[in-house]
């Protein structure tokens, strides 16, 4: 019960981040912003059911996992803003989360990139000896990518310790599941590459759990790679970019909108005694507090320092990369 209550109050901040920085967005305080609405279970279930030591690489909705790690959330929100807090500089693109302290790789957005990488650091680990599994993330639009088959064929062949979760979201931005594959399921292509696929319901949090931590400790019994693909359901837009109105139906996103996972985690939290009304008053009134003064730091960051622009070219900085940067501070910041 600790364990399904601290998931619970995860999801939960997540959705409330989600919502105060789409206002945010909106608002013209930040530039851009993708939100997990919906999908939180499998982001939150993978971040508990794995160790600090193993090594995440994430696709689009999958930062959270930083969260679940101690990593500040005045941090995290900073590199939605972009400011001197960003432990990356400013360089990703907004809402594209990561830390090195966490072990959450820095990604390429939904393309794909990321498996191939994944697998890649799962072979160095057995070769140094470092019992850490590799965690590599898609949508199910990456799996019509070229690096979807390299990673999971390299992986199976090479018996690398990673695990393969697919958020099958139903929709790659705009293209609908039905298009990615003639496939009946996602999971069923494990099969063609000689490893285990799973298919779990991916807004049961619990189930979740329990597939990947299994899947993680048989690859850390040197027994390979797992496909697991979480069936989900992308409720809100693609990104504050993005008008899903264009191209789905709205029955189909209320279908969906019954089976929302923190109202199901919450449920069961409910039903076995482990979640009062008190109990939700009180968790309300600490994510308010927590999101409000992480909002509070990050609003209070300087801009990055535009010095930083040349910070980690090289190991030793040139010389023409001084005179770069002296003629840079000669002029007056805008």
């Amino acid at each position: 019960a600790p364990t399904q209550l601290a998931m619970y109050r995860a999801m939960r901040l997540l959705r409330r981040l989600d919502e105060r920085m789409l206002a945010k967005q909106r608002q013209g305080a930040v530039g851009f912003y993708g939100s997990v609405t919906g999908q939180e279970a499998v982001p939150i279930a993978c971040g508990f059911a794995t160790r600090p030591t193993d090594w995440v690489f994430p696709a689009l909705r999958e930062s959270a996992i930083l969260l679940t790690r101690g990593f500040p959330l005045h941090t995290y929100l900073a590199q939605v803003y972009g400011n001197a807090g960003d432990v990356n500089k400013g360089r990703q693109m907004p809402s594209h989360m990561a830390g090195r302290s966490a072990n959450v790789v820095s990604w390429s957005s939904v393309i794909g990139p990321q498996l191939p990488q994944a697998v890649g650091a799962a072979m160095a680990a057995v070769r140094k000896g470092d019992n850490m599994v590799a965690l590599g993330f898609s949508g199910d639009g990456a799996t019509s990518q070229g690096d979807f088959h390299a990673a999971l064929n390299f992986a199976a062949v090479f018996k690398a310790p990673v695990v393969f979760v697919v958020q099958n979201n139903q929709w790659a931005i705009s293209v609908p599941c039905s298009r990615q594959t003639a496939s009946a399921t996602v999971a069923q292509k494990a099969s063609a590459y000689g490893m285990p696929g799973v298919r779990v319901d991916g807004n049961d949090a619990l189930a979740v759990f329990q597939v990947v931590h299994s899947a993680t400790e048989r690859a850390r019994r040197g027994e390979g790679p797992t496909l697991v693909e979480c069936l989900t359901y992308r409720i809100g837009a693609h990104s504050s970019s993005d008008d899903p109105t264009r191209y789905r139906d709205e029955a189909e996103v209320e279908a969906w909108r019954k089976r929302d996972p923190i109202a199901r985690l919450g449920a069961h939290l409910r039903n076995t005694g482990a979640l009062s009304a008190v109990d939700e008053q009180a968790l309300d009134a600490s994510l308010e507090a927590e999101i409000a003064e992480a909002i509070r730091a990050t609003e209070a960051q300087p801009p990055l320092s535009r010095e930083s622009l040349i910070d980690d070219v090289y190991a030793t900085r040139p010389l023409h990369l001084e005179s770069q940067r002296d003629e840079l501070l000669r002029y007056p910041r805008a």
